[in-house]
């Protein structure tokens, strides 16, 4: 069994293969069809349009919702074909993992020129986006810090 690294890696892999064969400019069902095909010839159990049950604070089922793609029952993958990810993109995303309860989700923008993924980990009621590093989150506050000294 692969660890959630080795998933969100080979996920990864397969969506940026995929947008370098097809570009930009497709509808998103076109890119889902394309990442369920590969990652089940990868050998992934993959869900297309998978229902996930939203539950409230006390545990109580309160809904339902559909996910792009559920990869080996632990990993949502949302998709995108948009012109960039937008912050509406990530609190659909956030809220997905967070209503069902699923820890690791996967953002995934085919639409914009460049390839856009986030990875995002929900874990005890904290969420935490990887991939963005620490030095790079700080980089505003350190231009504004040289630009105050410099005069």
């Amino acid at each position: 069994m692969k660890t959630i690294k080795d998933l969100c890696d080979l996920v990864r892999q397969t969506a940026y293969d995929i947008h370098v064969y097809h570009g930009n400019g497709h509808l998103e069902k076109v890119y889902e069809n394309a990442l369920a095909h590969r990652l089940r010839k990868a050998g992934c159990d993959v869900k297309t349009q998978h229902p996930l049950k939203v539950y409230d604070e006390d545990g109580t089922e309160i809904g339902n919702y559909l996910a792009d793609l559920f990869i080996d029952d632990r990993l949502i993958v949302e998709l995108k074909a948009a012109k960039t990810i937008a912050d509406e993109h990530v609190a659909q995303t956030l809220g997905y993992l967070k209503a069902s309860r699923i820890e690791h989700g996967l953002l995934i923008n085919f639409g914009a020129y460049r390839f856009q993924i986030r990875k995002f980990v929900l874990s005890e009621g904290k969420t935490k986006e990887e991939g963005v590093g620490c030095l790079a989150s700080l980089m505003p506050f350190f231009f504004v810090f040289s630009a105050f000294f410099r005069g």
